[in-house]
């Protein structure tokens, strides 16, 4: 007679249809669980929203996942408000919904919303509880321009530091992440393990570097560098603006920003501000299935990230760009996973945040290097190899069989 299968359940606000990454690295890793190791896996999410924009909730099983949408808003998140409503509504709806479930081996929550592992816990009924960290609160909410409250953050603070405590088990993005829940918020190294994130090399098969993508935008003749996906506040990406005055002699270059965010609207008028009109493009999110052409378009990316905030935060840009292909410069801390990986597979160059200067000395130097610039983008591409969304999947798996154990 053949065990029973490990039953898992995931609270996240965001899954399959959202194109968000923590949504879509979940819907991956749900559905790499079920199919590749034999897991029962339930997702508690917020709602989905229809094509005509109309919220919808219940329960459905998708590519073998029981996906159960709970009620709860969907207001623009570009005001706290709104925010704040989304969190709460989500939170509660999940917290019903979870105690309403069978029983679960093992309730895994990450952090969207930052609380909705109290929701987990509250559901976990004589499971066991992985908290999985894809950001670290209240400092990432610091980030805030509209909203500053030394309460919430006090709050915000106290329910991570008992989340840790509580947990079974703590996955963490990387090295710099640990350092910080050990030192931050108290967590005993010895519960934590370190899974980084992965890109789905599905979507990155080769592609040529003229492309319907590159037709369609008249690309062909332009140098082009990307900066791909959310373009928000933890990013200092005026100094993609700085690099672009500091290159006004090489017209060939291209900054392409390809997204969406809330710093959108205000870097687009900066640049405009600034004259840059033919230096730097905003277009919108790509259709998932046409990100391979968009990444193919590109000579060069760019990551960036504030400074201070590794370890809150871990850009999960860069492992799109390895299974792209692609060399990248990074204005992050030296202390990020990025700067390792840059370092390790050499596929990549670190400049300082804000570091406007060094990121165009960089661009300039690789312009004029076309040898070095192709070498690392072989180099990224083996180096996406140590991340494939298989390898992830695997360890997560092996994770949960190991904490069910206990």
């Amino acid at each position: 007679m053949s065990a029973p299968r490990l039953r898992v359940c995931f609270f996240n606000r965001s899954y399959w249809p959202d194109a968000g990454a923590t949504g879509q690295l979940l819907t991956e890793l749900a559905e790499g669980l079920v199919a590749m190791h034999g897991v029962d896996v339930t997702v508690v999410t917020g709602p989905a929203i229809t094509p005509q924009g109309e919220a919808s909730a219940g329960s459905e099983v998708h590519n073998g996942v029981r996906v159960v949408r709970v009620l709860g808003s969907r207001w623009p998140p570009r005001h706290v408000v709104g925010r704040m409503a989304n969190y709460l509504s989500y939170f509660l709806s999940a917290l019903v919904a979870g105690r309403r479930l069978v029983r679960q081996d093992i309730v895994v929550a990450m952090t969207d919303p930052p609380i909705i592992g109290l929701a987990a816990l509250a559901s976990r009924r004589g499971g066991r509880f992985v908290f999985f960290c894809q950001d670290i609160f209240p400092e990432v909410a610091a980030l805030l321009e509209d909203f500053r409250s030394p309460v919430v953050d006090g709050l915000l603070d106290r329910v991570n530091r008992f989340l840790v405590r509580r947990a079974d088990r703590i996955i963490a993005l990387d090295e710099t992440m640990t350092r910080r829940l050990v030192e931050g918020k108290g967590a005993d190294r010895r519960r934590i393990s370190v899974i980084h994130n992965w890109a789905d090399p599905d979507l990155f098969t080769e592609a040529a570097r003229t492309n319907p993508f590159t037709a369609r935008h008249e690309l062909g003749n332009r140098f082009v560098v990307l900066h791909g996906g959310n373009i928000g506040l933890s990013q200092r990406l005026d100094i993609v603006l700085d690099a672009a005055e500091r290159l006004r002699d090489r017209p060939q270059v291209l900054f392409l920003f390809v997204g969406d965010g809330t710093s959108r609207a205000r870097l687009e008028a900066s640049a405009q501000a600034r004259g840059l009109g033919t230096a730097v493009r905003f277009l919108p999110y790509q259709a998932r299935d046409e990100m391979r052409w968009s990444y193919a378009a590109a000579d060069l990316c760019v990551i960036s990230l504030r400074e201070g905030l590794s370890g809150y935060i871990v850009p999960s840009k860069v492992y799109s760009i390895l299974a792209a292909g692609k060399p990248f410069v990074a204005a992050v801390d030296r202390d990020s996973s990025v700067a390792a990986i840059a370092a390790e597979y050499d596929c990549g160059r670190v400049v300082a945040p804000g570091d406007g200067a060094g990121l165009a000395a960089h661009i300039r130097a690789l312009m004029d290097d076309r040898a070095e610039l192709a070498a690392m983008g072989d180099r990224a591409r083996r180096a996406a190899g140590h991340f494939t969304r298989d390898g992830q999947v695997a360890a997560h798996a092996q994770l949960l069989q190991s904490v069910a154990a206990q």
